[in-house]
């Protein structure tokens, strides 16, 4: 079957053009992630990935459903020199030969999991994936009705042209190309995230509103969380 991501990955560096903030967040994490392999769920064409490879030096394991993106990464890789280890997988069924120091997961790549026990197998597979003291690291939106009301069946072109479609009732956006092609995000609350983190026994080491690193708050457009597996 094919990934519902390929037609997103000819159109995905415009796509995330506007995203640039996180990349330093996560190099900052990877560098202080000594003991044990660096992996990224969800890594995409290796935006934040080449840039944690060559800024620490290190490996970094990717892992994706998408072989479009994994083959822009590959790419991106060969380019720059970056050390990748890009695994075509679903992070659902994500698993390591030993124990990770960091996993992260950004650009909000959790919101695409459908349903709470998606996540929670995440969620479950990273806790067992990581050494003791290892963190997990994702930051996701903060949902705002207010937005997802005013943003309902618009056509923004910017920054490719695309409709934008709520279905409340399951707490999804649907993202549908002109160019064809569709992707679906479930909403997730700040209390079904920590029952996320409680649930698989990681512990919340900050929860920020921005990758500043900013208090969160009720006005905060982003979750950023770092957890940690307890030593």
């Amino acid at each position: 079957m094919t990934s519902p991501y390929e037609p997103f990955a000819a159109v995905y560096d415009t796509w995330a053009a506007d995203m640039t903030e996180d990349v330093p967040f996560y190099v900052d994490l990877a560098r202080e992630a000594t003991d044990g392999p660096i992996v990224e769920l969800a890594v995409g064409n290796g935006r934040v990935a080449v840039p944690v490879a060559l800024e620490t030096g290190r490996s970094v394991i990717g892992v994706d459903l998408s072989p479009a993106m994994l083959a822009q990464a590959r790419v991106r890789a060969e380019q720059t020199g970056a050390d990748l280890d890009l695994r075509e997988a679903d992070m659902r069924d994500f698993a390591l030969d030993e124990p990770a120091a960091l996993v992260y997961c950004p650009f909000r790549g959790l919101l695409h999991l459908p349903t709470w026990n998606d996540k929670r197998r995440v969620f479950e597979r990273v806790a067992a994936s990581l050494a003791p003291g290892g963190r997990f690291a994702w930051n996701a939106f903060a949902f705002d009705g207010r937005i997802a009301a005013a943003v309902e069946g618009h056509h923004p072109d910017d920054p490719v042209p695309h409709t934008i479609r709520q279905a409340f009732p399951d707490n999804r956006v649907d993202v549908e190309l002109d160019a064809g092609g569709a992707i679906s995000l479930w909403w997730v609350t700040k209390s079904e995230w920590e029952g996320l983190i409680d649930v698989s026994g990681l512990e919340v080491e900050a929860l920020y509103g921005w990758f500043d690193k900013r208090p969160f708050d009720d006005e905060s457009p982003e979750f950023v969380w770092v957890t940690r597996k307890p030593a």
